[in-house]
Parts: C-alpha cells; structure tokens; sequence
C-alpha cells in the first residue's frame, strides 16, 4: 500500500466514521476498486479498518475532552469506595447526570461486545466483505433512517436518557457489524425513533462508540502484530493520522447540521451509493 492510498483510505475512513453512511462499506469498496483486499486472507483487510478507526477514536476524544473528563471524574468520585477520602459509592438512583452517563456508556456497550465475539471470525470473514451485503445494507438502512426521521418526536436532550435508551440504542450498534450500516447510522436512527433531538442522538452515539472502536482496534492491532511489517506500518500510521483530522472536521460539521437540518441528504446518499456499487457489480467492473 502506497503512501498515497493510505491518505486516501485515511480521509474516507475520518468523512465516513461519524457520518452515517458507513466507514467500513466505503473502505472495502476503495480497497477492492484498489486491489488492497485479499480474499485468501480477509481477516487483514479486518485488522486495517480496525487501527485506522483509532484515528477517528482520537478525534471523538479530543472533540468531547471536556464532556468525557466530567463524566469520568463525577463517575469514579460517586461509584468508587476511597477510604483515604472518606469517599463511599452512592446510590445510581441519586448519582448526577455524568455518572449516569458513564453506566448508560457502559450498558450500551455490552451488546456489541458479546456480539462481536460470539460472531468475531464471521465478522472478520469473506462474507462480510461482500460487496452484495454492504450495498443492501446502505439502502435498507437509509429506508429505516428516513422512517425514523419522519416519525421523531426531536423533544429529548441529552439529560433525559435513561438506561433503556442507551441498551436499546446499544442493540442498534450491534446491527453495524454488518458492514454498510453504520455504526453513527444505526444508533442515530434508534435516538431518533427514541425520541431524541437529531443532534442528542449523534452526539450520544459519538461518546458511546468510543469503548467499542477502542477495545476493537487495541485488539486488532495486537492481533495484526504478526503480519505488520515497517512498511505496513507506515501505511497504517499515515491513514491513521489521516482520519484522525478528517474525522474531527466531520464531527463538527455533522453536529452542527444536524441542529437546523434532516438527514435527508444522508438517506439519499447511501441510496445512491448502494445502487452504484449495484450497477458496478452488475457491469463486472468491481468484484464482488
């Protein structure tokens, strides 16, 4: 992989992460239309998608600093026994709005870590490499989204989550290991039929992403230690850092959209994009 293509899958990788419009379908269909991707052994192609999302991670980090310092902080003060402090746990039921969060944070991350190692080899697998599955996931799920766009209610902020939201909103992630849902389009599209403000619903799903893309890609790159060499390296710091500042710029402009506008704009997108990848299969000029 050439330092070119690295920045190239780097700037789809950080527009696509938190948009929702699927990273993972977009990457595998640049790495196809790349020739980056061997079907002999899919399970690298995994491992690449899964280290270049810690640069999407780092900007979701530096992007919501403050917001997750307070959480981590009101969290450990109110759940962790310090007898040096004459500090004990207090009750969930009167613990402050940021220690909820970091339970809601947690809640919502257990279905798609056990999902996704109940299902780890057919995740990283041929199968979910198929450009079939990916384009029928971007229509299918642009369908749900403009349905739940239509029928929000857009009256609940962050502070009226409560924990059902986040374990229903934490199953929707579990969808977006089918590749081409989006894991932001799958939890937006459950904040929406929730209830929740267009902007509550990404930014709640922005913080919730952050344990599930960071176990994934710490594992993936300790898993991918054997096969990496210098060069591979490269290529993987380049896209890394790559989608790590493209991905802070889509966060912005997509929490910011989101306060005046639908997401319209991003049904019809993923339409399009399902029934080109479609088109190309049929015409033979990308492999399935």
């Amino acid at each position: 992989m050439s330092v070119i293509e690295s920045i190239v899958l780097g700037v789809i990788q950080g527009l696509t992460e938190y948009l929702p419009v699927s990273s993972t379908g977009h990457l595998t269909v640049a790495g196809k239309l790349m020739n980056l991707i061997s079907m002999d052994n899919p399970e690298r192609w995994t491992a690449f998608i899964a280290v270049i999302q810690l640069g999407t991670l780092m900007a979701v980090l530096v992007y919501f600093f403050n917001d997750i310092k307070r959480i981590a902080v009101d969290f450990t003060k109110e759940n962790v026994v310090c007898p040096l402090k004459n500090r004990s746990k207090i009750s969930i039921k009167t613990q402050s709005q940021n220690s909820l969060m970091g339970w809601y944070l947690i809640l919502a991350t257990l279905p798609v870590a056990i999902v996704g190692l109940l299902f780890k080899d057919f995740i990283e697998g041929v199968f979910t490499k198929n450009l079939y599955v990916i384009a029928s996931s971007l229509i299918l799920l642009a369908l749900i989204l403009f349905i739940a766009d239509k029928t929000g209610k857009y009256k609940r902020n962050m502070k009226d989550i409560k924990w059902y939201d986040a374990l229903i909103i934490g199953l929707a992630q579990t969808v977006a290991l089918i590749p081409g849902s989006s894991r932001s389009g799958t939890t937006i599209t459950a904040g929406l039929f929730l209830g929740l403000k267009r902007e509550t619903a990404a930014r709640f799903s922005f913080l919730m992403s952050i344990p599930a893309v960071l176990a994934s890609g710490l594992y993936e790159l300790y898993s991918a230690l054997e096969y990496i060499d210098a060069r591979q390296i490269i290529s993987m710091s380049v896209a890394t850092i790559t989608s790590a500042i493209v991905g802070y710029l889509s966060i912005e402009f997509l929490l910011r959209y989101l306060k005046k506008n639908t997401t319209l704009l991003f049904v019809v997108y993923r339409i399009c994009a399902g029934l080109i990848i479609f088109l190309l299969l049929h015409l033979q000029l990308i492999g399935g």
